[in-house]
């Protein structure tokens, strides 16, 4: 007989952390809030939204009189409402653990040179899955289908036709979107002209002399195409640019939104009992070597006035 006492017993790679409750807000406000334009700061962020809030807007004309000795009610005040509503996503997965245990384990000895990886698989599972979510979350801001572009133009946002973005177009177009914008916004401290990564290099190009007006081959500042350090602000006419990722697949990247940060809201429940994060191993479950990944979250987006914007687009 074998004497148990002594037999080493095998160590068995189990996934065994459960991310639920308060954890979930944890994670789900890394998924969602790294999408670039919300991290950066592009958007008004309405957070612990159940299911439907309403944003109020106002409107006030004729309100200046001469004054007098009495009270004299006049001008036009208009308060109405837009509903903002966060909608239920998900992501249900399943893998096998077997195909990932001799790398990961690699890793964990030091094999890997070249990247520092979570000492746990779970956690390594959970960041590449909240970094699809941010993604996705990113482009779901500023999609044709139903982002803010076509949000604003809907709501009678000012429209200009887009046309495809050059180093040879970049000039005229940039003109044209200012050129309309309402004067009751230049100036205002969140006004950002919303741009994709396209326009943003056809402006740096233009500006480091590839443009055929006044810059010559030397461009801004004599430096010629070195004058742009990854990070340093572009302005257009005193406008701050804001590089707006999910515009990248709009009318194939030619697509432009200038208005204010408060003019744009990202709803949703955060810290709300109805998001979820949590990895499970159905080793102990059902006997096989499989892990599901469950989350859940809400999101919803809703602009205040269409008109207090220019959309540079087909739509």
């Amino acid at each position: 007989m074998r004497n148990l006492r002594n037999t080493k017993l095998s160590t068995v790679n189990t996934i065994n952390s459960t991310y639920a409750g308060e954890f979930a807000g944890d994670y789900i406000s890394a998924a969602i809030l790294s999408a670039s334009t919300i991290a950066n700061g592009g958007v008004t962020v309405r957070p612990n939204i159940k299911f439907k809030e309403v944003v109020k807007t106002l409107t006030s004309s004729n309100i200046i009189q001469d004054a007098t000795c009495d009270f004299d009610d006049s001008g036009v005040v208009t308060l109405s409402e837009k509903v903002l509503t966060v909608y239920e996503k998900q992501v249900n997965l399943q893998l096998c653990k077997t195909p990932f245990q001799s790398d990961w384990d690699a890793v964990q000895m030091g094999y890997s040179a070249f990247d520092v990886m979570p000492s746990s698989f779970s956690d390594f599972f959970i960041g590449k899955i909240l970094k699809d979510v941010a993604l996705n979350t990113e482009n779901y801001l500023w999609n044709a289908t139903n982002g803010f572009p076509k949000l604003l133009v809907d709501d009678g946002a000012i429209k200009e036709t887009s046309v495809a973005i050059t180093q040879s177009t970049i000039l005229d177009s940039l003109k044209a979107v200012v050129a309309k914008l309402p004067q009751a916004l230049y100036g205002r401290e969140d006004l950002r002209l919303f741009v994709s990564q396209k326009v943003a290099k056809a402006y740096v190009s233009f500006l480091g002399g590839y443009g055929a007006t006044g810059l010559g081959s030397n461009g801004f500042a004599n430096q010629g195409p070195t004058w742009y350090t990854n990070g340093t602000s572009l302005t257009f006419e005193g406008i701050q640019l804001f590089v707006a990722n999910g515009l990248n697949s709009v009318d194939s990247g030619n697509s432009m939104v200038l208005t204010t940060i408060e003019n744009l809201y990202f709803g949703t429940g955060l810290l709300d009992d109805q998001n979820l994060v949590k990895t499970i191993d159905m080793q102990d479950i059902d006997g096989s070597k499989n892990v599901r990944f469950i989350m859940r979250w809400t999101q919803g987006l809703q602009v205040g006035f269409g008109a207090d914007s220019v959309v540079f687009s087909s739509l």
